[in-house]
C-alpha cells in the first residue's frame, strides 16, 4: 500500500472512531427514554397484588446531630402518624450533639413514654452509618421490633405514609420498602424548584421502572424499610466503608434474594438546599459513593443470575447511562469536532441526529413526568421547561431546524454571517454538550463568591440543572482518582418544610 492509501485508510478509521464518539451523545437519552417507556407499564406490572395491610411494629431510627431546630417537629409528626398505637417506637441518635438537641429529645421522652428514646453517642463525627449502627445494635439487642424505618431528622412523613409502606411486608419475599421524597422546602426558591422536578424524574419516573424491572437502584437515605430479617441477614448493621451506605445495603439486600420495592404514594418531604454550593456539597458525596459502589460490584454488571436482577442487561443499561453520562458528553464533543475538522460530511448529520434524540426523548420525558404530580409542575413550571438550560435548547433548535441561527435569525435583521461566524458557531453547538459541564461549573463559582441569588439564578436558566448534575458527576470521577478524603458533610437544614 502507498503512503497515501495508508494515509486514506487511517482516516478512515479515524472518521469511524469519531462516528462512534459522536453517536455516543444520544445513549443517555434513548436509556432514559426507555425507563419513561415503562413507567406506564408500572400500572400493570407492580406489587400491589402481594400488598396486604400490615401493620409490623416499627422501630424508627433517627441520626441527629445538631438538629436542635427541627427533631422536635419531627418526633411530634411520627408520633401523628396513621399507625396503631403501641406499634412505633422512636429512637434519636444523637451524634454527640453540641447544641440543644439532647435537651429537645429529653423532653419528647417525657412527653411520649415509651415510645420516644433518646440514644446518646459522646464520640460523634464518624458519619451517619456509623450513628445509624449504634441505633441498630440497641434495637437489634431486644425482641420487641419487626420493622426498621431509617430516616434523616427534618424529613416529614405524610400521615399515611408508614402504612403504606408496610402493607409490602405482607409478601415474604420484600426485604425493604422505600418512599417518595419530596422537595417539601415551604419557602421554594429557583433551586428547589429544580431540585423538586429532578425528584419527579428519578424517583416517581425512573424508581417506577426499577420496579418493573424487578431492581431498585437506591433505597431512600430518609426513607428506608426494612424487615427485622433483612437487618440481621446484613449482618445487623449498614456498611460504614462507603459514602452511598444506603445504595450498599439496597444491593446487598437484592442480591441475598429479597426483593426492594418503591412505594410512590407514600410520600416524604424534605429540605433540600437552597444554594448551587450546598446542593455540589451533598451530590458530590452522592456520586463519589456511586462511583465506590459501581467499582465494588464490578463483578455484577451485565452478568445476569438467578435471585437477582441486578446484573440484566436493562438494568445495567440505566445504572451506566447515568453514571457514565459525562463520558458520553464528552466523546460526543470530540467525535462532532473532529469530524467537522476532517470537513466529513456526516458531521452535521450526526449532530442533528443526535439531538432529535435527545429532544424528543425530552419531551416525551417532560410530558409524562408532570402528570405523575402535577403540583409539582405547576410549582416549577419554569424549571421543568429549561431543565437542560437556554443554551442547549438554542442547540436542539438547531438540530431541529437547520439555518435557524445561521440563516434566517441573522436575515430577520438584514444581517448575513460570515464564513468566519459559521466556523465558530458550528463549533460551539458541536462543543456545548461537554461545556455545559463547564459553564454548570461556573454556578458554583458565582454561588460559593456569594453573588445575588438572582444572578445565580439567570445563570443556571441558561446553562441548565442537569448540567450541574453531569458536572458534580464528573467532579465525583476526579475527586475518587486523586483519593481525596471521604468527608460526610450534613446538609444544613432550617426547619422550613411544610406540614
Amino acid at each position: 500500500m502507498t503512503g497515501q492509501g495508508w494515509l486514506d485508510a487511517g482516516e478512515s478509521v479515524l472518521a469511524v472512531v469519531l462516528t462512534i464518539f459522536a453517536l455516543a451523545g444520544a445513549v443517555p437519552a434513548v436509556i432514559m427514554g426507555f425507563q419513561f417507556l415503562l413507567v406506564p407499564v408500572h400500572g400493570f406490572v407492580n406489587h400491589y397484588r402481594r400488598a396486604a395491610p400490615t401493620t409490623p411494629r416499627v422501630a424508627v431510627i433517627v441520626p441527629a446531630w445538631n438538629e436542635g431546630a427541627v427533631i422536635g417537629a419531627s418526633i411530634d409528626r411520627l408520633m401523628a402518624l396513621e399507625y396503631p398505637d403501641g406499634h412505633l417506637r422512636i429512637y434519636v441518635v444523637d451524634d454527640a450533639s453540641t447544641d440543644d438537641t439532647p435537651d429537645v429529645v429529653r423532653a419528647k421522652e417525657r412527653q411520649y413514654p415509651g415510645s420516644v428514646f433518646h440514644l446518646r453517642r459522646e464520640r460523634g463525627g464518624e458519619g451517619k452509618a456509623h450513628t445509624l449502627n449504634h441505633g441498630i445494635r440497641h434495637v437489634l439487642s431486644e425482641d420487641w421490633m419487626e420493622a426498621m424505618l431509617i430516616m434523616d431528622a427534618d424529613v416529614i412523613y405524610l400521615p399515611d405514609s408508614l402504612r403504606k409502606m408496610t402493607r409490602h411486608f405482607a409478601d415474604p419475599k420484600v426485604g425493604a420498602v422505600t418512599a417518595y421524597i419530596r422537595e417539601g422546602s415551604a419557602e421554594k426558591n429557583f433551586l428547589n424548584r429544580f431540585i423538586g422536578f429532578e425528584y419527579v424524574l428519578s424517583q416517581l419516573g425512573s424508581r417506577r421502572a426499577q420496579n418493573v424491572l424487578g431492581a431498585m437502584a437506591c433505597l431512600a437515605g430518609g426513607a428506608q424499610l426494612h424487615t427485622r430479617h433483612n437487618i440481621e441477614q446484613l449482618g445487623g448493621a449498614i456498611d460504614t466503608s462507603s459514602l452511598a451506605e444506603d445504595t450498599v445495603t439496597t444491593f446487598e439486600t437484592q442480591l441475598a434474594g429479597r426483593r426492594v420495592v418503591f412505594e410512590p404514594y407514600a410520600v416524604v418531604l424534605a429540605e433540600e438546599p437552597h444554594r448551587v454550593g450546598a446542593l455540589w456539597k451533598q451530590r458530590l458525596r452522592w456520586a463519589r459513593g456511586n462511583v465506590q459502589l459501581t467499582a465494588r460490584f464490578r463483578k455484577l454488571w451485565f452478568r445476569p443470575a438467578r435471585g437477582h436482577r441486578l446484573g440484566s442487561i436493562s438494568f445495567g443499561l440505566t445504572w451506566f447511562g447515568v453514571f457514565l453520562l459525562p463520558v458520553f458528553m464528552i466523546l460526543a464533543s470530540i467525535g462532532l469536532i473532529g469530524l467537522y475538522l476532517m470537513q466529513s460530511p456526516i458531521s452535521g448529520v450526526i449532530f442533528r441526529s443526535m439531538w432529535i434524540v435527545i429532544g424528543c426523548a425530552y419531551i416525551y420525558t417532560i410530558t409524562l413526568a408532570v402528570q405523575l404530580d402535577p403540583g409539582m409542575a405547576r410549582a416549577a413550571w419554569r424549571e421543568v421547561l429549561v431543565f437542560p438550560g437556554l443554551v442547549s435548547i438554542v442547540v436542539m433548535l438547531s438540530a431541529f431546524f437547520p439555518g435557524l441561527f445561521t440563516e434566517l435569525v441573522p436575515a430577520l435583521f438584514g444581517l448575513r454571517m460570515s464564513e468566519g461566524g459559521i466556523f465558530a458557531w458550528y463549533l460551539a453547538i458541536y462543543a456545548w454538550i461537554s461545556l455545559c459541564m463547564v459553564g454548570a461549573w461556573g454556578a458554583k463559582r458565582l454561588d460559593d463568591a456569594r453573588v445575588p441569588q438572582w444572578i445565580v439564578a439567570l445563570y443556571v436558566y441558561l446553562v441548565g440543572y442537569g448540567p450541574i448534575l453531569c458536572a458534580v458527576t464528573f467532579d465525583a470521577y476526579v475527586k475518587e482518582a486523586r483519593g481525596a478524603a471521604m468527608v460526610w458533610d450534613k446538609t444544613e437544614k432550617t426547619g422550613r418544610v411544610m406540614g
